[in-house]
C-alpha cells in the first residue's frame, strides 16, 4: 500500500520535511560514504561574496552546481563538495562604511583600521551563515563546515607565493599610467572589472575655443563631455589627412563635421600641426607652464564632435599613451577622492561633478564656450558603489602579460566551453587584455607583500615563514596577515639590509579567488595538515584541511566549473592566469557559463524598482524545486526571466506529474498493489500489452535523453525531455489505459510504476525535494528492500529502447493528432462517435487500428488512398516566377484547371515542368460530408455525417462525462456505487443502460426525473 497523496503538493512544507529527513537520516553523509571508492569528479566552487544573504540570482548558479554534483553522485562519483566564500575587497568595505556612516578613506583611518577590519570580518561571518542557511534551503549539498574562506592566512600565503614567482620572472612591475579610478573608493579599477559596468549616462557636451597664439582672432574648437578635464589640457589633436576649415567667426573645425557651413579658408590637418594656442585654464597655474600645441593623431574620429580632440594625458588612457609617444606634458588635476588640488585655485576642493557647472560658466564669461548641450552615452561606473569613474594618473602595480599571453591562449584551447561562444570570448579577452593591475588603495584586502627599498631593490615576500625570518619587529602583534597588523612588520632588505616597509596597497580581489585551485588542494605542500586552512581570519569559521601535494595531483585540474558569463574576465580569467603561471595548464577541463537574470518582464532587478525577489520569499511562495526548475529550464545562452508568474506555470506543469503519481497511488491502493523493485531493471515481465511495451521503451528513451543532457551540461535538455515524457505518460498511457486501471490490471500498474519511478530518478538532480518525496511514497515506503533515498539508488542503467515500436506509436499519434485536427475543423466534438476514418501515408500505424478507433471514436478505420479530398495547387510566384519566366503562365493555367500530376514528396508536374515543394502552395479540403487534415505526407479523412444511432451514442458519452463529474464534485470514492436518475426525455438512452452502469458504477438507472441526479447506493 502507498501513503495517500493530497490533491496538490505544498512545496514549502514538503521541502522542509525532506530537509529534516535528510538531516535525521544523514543521507548526504551516507551518499559520500557510498561513493568514497568511486571515480573522482573534481569541481571547484567559485566563491560567493560574503556580504549578504542568498539572492535569487546567486541561487541560479548554486542550483546548477548542485544539479551536476547530484548527477555525478548518482553515477557513483567521489567528490569533495567544498563550498567557498569570497571575504575581502570593496564589496565588504563599502557595506561596512555605509553601516558605520563613514564617507571617505580619511574617515575610515580616523575610525581605526583594526576595528574596521573586525567589522568587515563580522559581516563575512554573518553573511556566511545566511548564505549557508539559504543554500541548504535551496537543496544544495556541500561539505558545510569545511568551507574555504579567501581571507584565511593560508590563501593569502599562496597568493604571496604566486606573486614571488611572477616577480622572479620579471613580470611584476610598477606602472605610472592613467587608469580608471573610483573617486568614492579612492582606488584604481582593473580593466577586467569594467565588464558589465557601463551604464547609460547624460553628461554635458561642450564645444570650446582654444585661441591660437600666432593667428590673432582665430581659434581651434574642441569637443568634450568631461569639462573637469579641461584644466589638465596640454594639446589638441587633428587627423593629418582630414580637411579643416575656418569659419567667418575665425573658428577652425573639421569640414566633415560641418558640411553645410561656409568656410573662408581650408587646410589639411597636417598644416595645423604645430600651431600653438592658449590653454583654457592657464590662469589657474599648472597649465601656464605647458606649451599647448596642435598634434597629429590618425585615430581622431569624425563621427562626433568637431574633429579636433582635446588631449589631457592625466585624465585618459589613450591621451596618456599619446603623451608617451609624443613627449607631452602630463597634468593630474584631482586627488584620490576626485577633488581638485590646491594649485587649481578656485577649483580647489571641488569634485569632478561639482566643478562642471563652474567650468562651463567660466568658459562662457570669457567667450570660450561655443555651444553647451547634453550628450547621452555609455559610461563606466564602479562595480561596487556605482560611482561614475574618472581617469587619473597613478602609480599601480601590474603583472605584465605579454610573455604569458600565448600560453593562456594555448591553455584555453584545451577547455570545453558551454556555450561554445563563451570560449571564443575568453580568446578575445586574452588576445586584447592589457597588463593586470593588481593593486588597490584600500584596507580590507590581500596585503601585497611588496617591500621596495631606497636602494632600488624590490623585496617580495613569498610566505609567512619568510616574513618571520626577515622581520625586524612587530611579529608579536600580527593577529593575521592583514592591515593594519601586517603594516607594523618591517623587514630587512635582502640586498642592502636596511629596514623596509610594505607598500600600503592591497590586492585585486580576483587574486583571492584565482588561487583557490592551489590553496584548497595543497599545491606543493609537503604534509597534510588537518584544519590547516582555518588560519588567520578564517580561524573558528571552518574546519577545512590543508591537503598535501599528492591530493592536488589527484584533484587538479577541475573536471568542471560554472559561473555567469561576466566571470570570463574575472574568476575564470584569474584562475586561468594563475594556473598557467604556476602549473603551465588550465585549471579546469570544462566550463558551463550562463547569461544574466532579469525579472519576468525583462527588466533588471533593483530594490528601488520593487521587482527584486528575496530568496526566502521565493522559497515560501513557490518552493525551491520550482525555483530550480526555472533555472534549469533556461538555455544558458539566453537571459533568464525569473519571477512568480513563470513559477506558477511551472507548478501547473509539475501538477501533471503529481496527478499521475496520485492516480497510481489511488488505483494501486484499491487493488492492494505492491510494486516489485526488480521491475526497475527493464520493466515488468508477463502479459504486457503493446501500450505497456511502448511506455517501457519511452521511459528508456527518457533515460538516454536525460543522460545525454547531463553529459552535455545542458539542464534545459533534461527538463525538455522530462516535460515531454510526463505529457506522454499522462495524456497517452494513462488516458489510453484507464479501463485497465479501472479493472485492476496489475501489468498496467507495474508499467506505470516503473515509468514514474525511472522518471523521478533522472529528474531528481533538478528537482530533489519532490523526487525524494515521491520516491519515499512509491518505492521505499512500499518496497522493503528499496534504498531509503532516491539519491542512494544510483543512476538507472541506460538501455536501448525498441526503436521500431516507438516509430509505430509516433506515427499512430501523428494520425490521431490529424484526426483531432479534422474533428475540430468540422465542429465534431470528441465525444461524438463517427462512422469511419480513412488514413493515407501512415503504414506503421496500421497495426494500431484499434487504438485509432478508440482515440478518435470512429466505428471503422481504413488504410488506403484518400479520395474524399479536393486538391488545389497554386504556383508560389516568388519562387517559381524567376525560374520559369514566360512559361509561368502556362503552368499557372494547368494548375488552375487541375491538369497536373502528383509525384509524391510534395512535388508536382504541370505543363511539362516539375515543380518542387517550395515552388507550389497546396490546399486540401474535404468533399461534402468529410473533414480532412494532412501534414508531412500523412492524410486523414473523417466521415462526419451523423445518423440517429451515432447521435444517440454521442448523448450517452455526454451523459457519462456529466455523471462522473458529479461523482467527483460529490466527493465519492473510486469504488462507491450510485443510483442514477435521468430526465424522462432521455428515456431512449436506456437502450445503453448496461454501458451507462459500467462506466458510472451505477447499480440502477431510471429515466423518470426532471434532471440528471445521483445518490450514493
Amino acid at each position: 500500500m502507498f501513503a495517500p497523496l493530497p490533491d496538490k503538493p505544498d512545496h514549502d512544507g514538503l521541502e522542509r520535511a525532506i530537509l529534516d529527513v535528510w538531516e535525521r537520516e544523514q543521507t548526504f553523509a551516507r551518499l559520500r560514504a557510498k561513493n568514497a571508492d568511486g571515480p573522482r569528479f573534481s569541481f571547484i566552487d567559485g566563491p560567493v561574496t560574503a556580504n549578504k544573504g542568498l539572492a535569487v540570482h546567486t541561487a541560479w548558479g548554486r542550483t546548477l552546481k548542485d544539479v551536476f554534483q547530484r548527477y555525478k553522485a548518482l553515477r557513483g562519483c567521489h567528490q569533495r563538495y567544498q563550498n567557498g566564500f569570497d571575504c575581502q575587497g570593496l564589496w565588504i568595505e563599502v557595506g561596512v562604511e555605509r553601516a558605520l556612516g563613514l564617507n571617505s578613506k580619511r574617515e575610515i583611518e580616523e575610525y581605526g583600521l583594526a576595528e574596521f577590519a573586525r567589522k568587515c570580518r563580522d559581516v563575512v561571518v554573518w553573511s556566511a551563515q545566511e548564505l549557508t542557511r539559504g543554500s541548504i534551503r535551496l537543496g544544495q549539498w556541500m561539505d558545510w563546515g569545511n568551507d574555504y574562506f579567501t581571507f584565511s592566512d593560508t590563501n593569502i600565503e599562496y597568493i604571496w607565493r604566486f606573486l614571488r614567482i611572477v616577480h622572479d620572472r620579471g613580470w611584476l612591475v610598477m606602472g605610472h599610467r592613467s587608469t580608471e579610478w573610483c573617486p568614492r573608493c579612492g582606488t584604481s579599477i582593473s580593466a577586467h572589472e569594467l565588464h558589465g559596468s557601463y551604464v547609460d549616462r547624460v553628461d554635458p557636451s561642450l564645444d570650446v575655443r582654444f585661441r591660437l597664439l600666432e593667428r590673432p582672432g582665430e581659434a581651434i574648437v574642441i569637443w568634450t563631455t568631461t569639462p573637469w578635464t579641461l584644466p589638465a589640457n596640454v594639446a589638441a589633436a587633428v587627423d593629418p589627412d582630414a580637411e579643416y576649415g575656418r569659419l567667418e567667426s575665425g573658428d577652425w573645425v573639421a569640414v566633415a563635421r560641418s558640411p553645410h557651413e561656409t568656410f573662408v579658408e581650408r587646410l589639411p590637418g597636417s598644416a595645423l600641426v604645430g600651431w600653438r594656442y592658449e590653454g583654457p585654464f592657464d590662469a589657474l597655474g599648472p597649465g601656464a607652464g605647458v606649451e599647448h600645441r596642435v598634434i597629429p593623431w590618425t585615430d581622431v574620429s569624425m563621427d562626433d564632435g568637431t574633429g579636433i580632440v582635446h588631449i589631457a594625458p592625466g585624465c585618459g588612457s589613450e591621451d596618456f599613451e599619446l603623451s608617451r609617444a609624443l613627449g607631452l606634458d602630463v597634468l593630474t588635476p584631482v586627488d584620490e577622492a576626485g577633488r581638485f588640488y590646491p594649485e587649481y585655485g578656485w577649483l580647489h576642493g571641488l569634485s569632478t561633478v561639482e566643478a562642471a557647472d563652474q567650468i562651463i560658466g567660466d568658459l562662457e564669461e570669457r567667450g570660450l564656450l561655443v555651444e553647451a548641450r547634453t550628450h547621452e552615452h555609455r559610461y563606466p561606473e564602479c562595480w561596487r558603489c556605482h560611482t561614475p569613474l574618472i581617469f587619473r594618473l597613478a602609480d599601480d602595480w601590474f603583472i605584465t602579460v605579454d610573455e604569458i599571453r600565448q600560453q593562456l591562449l594555448d591553455a584555453n584551447a584545451t577547455v570545453e566551453w558551454t556555450p561554445a561562444y563563451m570560449g571564443k570570448r575568453m580568446d578575445d579577452w586574452l588576445r586584447n587584455m592589457g597588463d593586470w593591475n593588481i593593486s588597490r588603495r584600500r584596507y580590507y584586502g590581500l596585503p601585497l607583500p611588496i617591500y621596495p627599498c631606497s636602494c632600488g631593490h624590490v623585496n617580495v615576500i613569498g610566505s609567512r615563514a619568510e616574513l618571520e625570518a626577515r622581520a625586524l619587529s612587530g611579529l608579536e602583534q600580527l593577529e593575521e596577515l592583514r592591515r593594519p597588523w601586517i603594516d607594523e612588520v618591517p623587514i630587512a632588505c635582502e640586498r642592502c639590509g636596511e629596514e623596509v616597509r610594505r607598500i600600503p596597497e592591497v590586492g585585486d580581489v580576483w587574486l583571492d579567488a584565482g588561487i583557490v585551485p592551489f590553496s584548497t588542494l595543497g599545491w606543493q605542500n609537503d604534509t597534510y595538515v588537518p584544519g590547516g586552512y582555518a588560519t588567520g581570519a578564517a580561524r573558528g569559521l571552518t574546519n577545512a584541511d590543508l591537503p598535501d601535494h599528492a591530493t592536488w595531483e589527484q584533484w587538479f585540474p577541475a573536471d568542471w566549473v560554472s559561473e555567469m558569463r561576466e566571470q570570463i574576465r574575472l574568476w575564470f580569467y584569474s584562475q586561468l592566469f594563475m594556473s598557467v603561471a604556476l602549473s603551465g595548464q588550465a585549471p579546469f577541463r570544462r566550463v558551463l557559463g550562463y547569461e544574466k537574470m532579469l525579472d519576468e518582464h525583462g527588466k533588471e532587478m533593483h530594490g528601488s524598482w520593487g521587482n527584486m525577489i528575496d530568496a526566502s520569499d521565493a522559497f515560501t511562495r513557490m518552493g525551491a524545486d520550482v525555483m530550480r526548475w526555472q533555472y534549469c529550464a533556461q538555455p544558458p545562452d539566453r537571459n533568464l526571466l525569473f519571477g512568480f508568474g513563470p513559477g506558477q506555470e511551472i507548478k501547473r506543469k509539475l501538477l501533471t506529474l503529481w496527478n499521475s503519481a496520485r492516480f497510481l497511488v489511488d488505483y494501486g491502493n484499491v487493488e492492494s498493489f505492491t510494486p516489485l523493485l526488480r521491475d526497475l531493471e527493464r520493466g515488468p515481465e508477463g502479459d504486457v500489452q503493446p501500450l505497456d511495451r511502448w511506455l517501457v521503451a519511452r521511459t528508456q528513451t527518457l533515460v538516454q535523453e536525460a543522460t545525454g543532457g547531463y553529459e552535455r551540461w545542458l539542464t534545459v535538455d533534461v527538463v525538455r525531455a522530462f516535460e515531454a515524457f510526463v505529457d506522454d505518460v499522462s495524456n497517452w498511457y494513462i488516458r489510453r489505459s484507464r479501463r485497465r486501471f479501472w479493472e485492476g490490471d496489475a501489468i498496467a500498474l507495474r508499467t506505470l510504476w516503473y515509468a514514474l519511478v525511472q522518471g523521478l530518478r533522472v529528474i531528481s538532480p533538478v528537482m530533489p525535494f519532490l523526487s525524494e518525496h515521491l520516491w519515499r511514497t512509491l518505492v521505499s515506503g512500499a518496497c522493503a528492500d528499496a534504498p531509503a533515498s532516491i539519491f542512494l539508488a544510483g543512476w538507472p542503467e541506460p538501455v536501448d529502447p525498441d526503436a521500431a515500436l516507438l516509430a509505430e506509436v509516433a506515427e499512430l499519434r501523428r494520425v490521431v493528432a490529424l484526426g483531432h485536427q479534422a474533428r475540430q475543423s468540422s465542429g465534431r466534438k470528441v465525444r461524438q462517435p463517427l462512422r469511419r476514418i480513412v488514413v493515407e501515408g501512415a503504414p506503421l500505424a496500421a497495426a494500431h487500428a484499434d487504438e485509432i478507433r478508440d482515440e478518435l471514436r470512429v466505428k471503422a478505420v481504413e488504410f488506403g488512398a484518400v479520395d474524399a479530398t479536393e486538391l488545389r495547387v497554386k504556383p508560389h510566384l516568388p519562387a517559381l516566377g524567376p525560374r520559369l519566366g514566360r512559361e509561368l503562365g502556362a503552368v499557372r493555367a494547368a494548375l488552375q484547371a487541375g491538369d497536373f500530376e502528383e509525384l509524391g514528396g510534395g512535388r508536382f508536374r504541370a505543363a511539362g515542368h516539375e515543380l518542387g515543394p517550395d515552388e507550389v502552395l497546396v490546399e486540401r479540403s474535404g468533399k461534402e460530408g468529410w473533414a480532412v487534415a494532412a501534414e508531412d505526407g500523412v492524410t486523414v479523412a473523417l466521415e462526419i455525417v451523423l445518423d440517429e444511432e451515432l447521435e444517440r451514442e454521442g448523448r450517452v458519452y455526454d451523459l457519462i462525462h456529466q455523471v462522473n463529474s458529479m461523482r467527483k464534485d460529490a466527493g465519492l470514492e473510486l469504488t462507491d456505487r450510485i443510483e442514477l436518475t435521468l430526465p424522462a426525455t432521455d428515456a431512449d438512452l436506456l437502450e445503453h443502460a448496461e454501458w451507462i452502469r459500467a462506466e458510472t458504477l451505477a447499480v440502477a438507472v431510471e429515466a423518470d426525473g426532471g434532471t440528471v441526479a445521483i445518490a450514493k447506493a
